[in-house]
């Protein structure tokens, strides 16, 4: 039983790349997960991804290219004012300019280098270096 898809398919992510495999199937897909992994992709830390459809539920097969060394999903979901960025990647990323958060705005998903040229805040999903 799953209780949070997203965690799941980020700890899939992780744990297939440090297994040294070059593609993870992870399921259920969603719509955030395909957002999110289209930041990923954009941002050089996954290779190409497809949509499966099974019916049931759908998966996504996504090439890894071996540049994650940490991701995962931040709970609870917290509230991120547009000043307040400094804070959060102090937090949850080892050091600054290097990896990114990923956040849920009014505009939609994104990472938080583009909410801060957006000048958005929102709410942090999850984090990657």
């Amino acid at each position: 039983m799953q209780f949070d898809p997203l965690s799941d398919a980020f700890t899939q992510i992780f744990n297939a790349e440090q297994a040294g495999h070059y593609e993870v199937t992870v399921n259920p897909a969603s719509k955030m997960l395909g957002s999110m992994l289209s930041i990923m992709q954009s941002s050089g830390y996954v290779g190409e991804y497809q949509r499966i459809d099974d019916g049931r539920g759908g998966a996504y097969r996504v090439e890894l290219i071996g540049a994650i060394n940490r991701c995962g999903v931040i709970k609870p979901r917290h509230s991120v004012k547009r000043a307040e960025f400094d804070k959060w990647e102090s937090r949850y990323l080892p050091a600054r300019d290097f990896g990114l958060l990923i956040l849920t705005t009014n505009q939609g998903i994104m990472n938080h280098y583009d909410a801060k040229k957006e000048r958005v805040g929102g709410r942090l999903l999850a984090y990657i270096f």
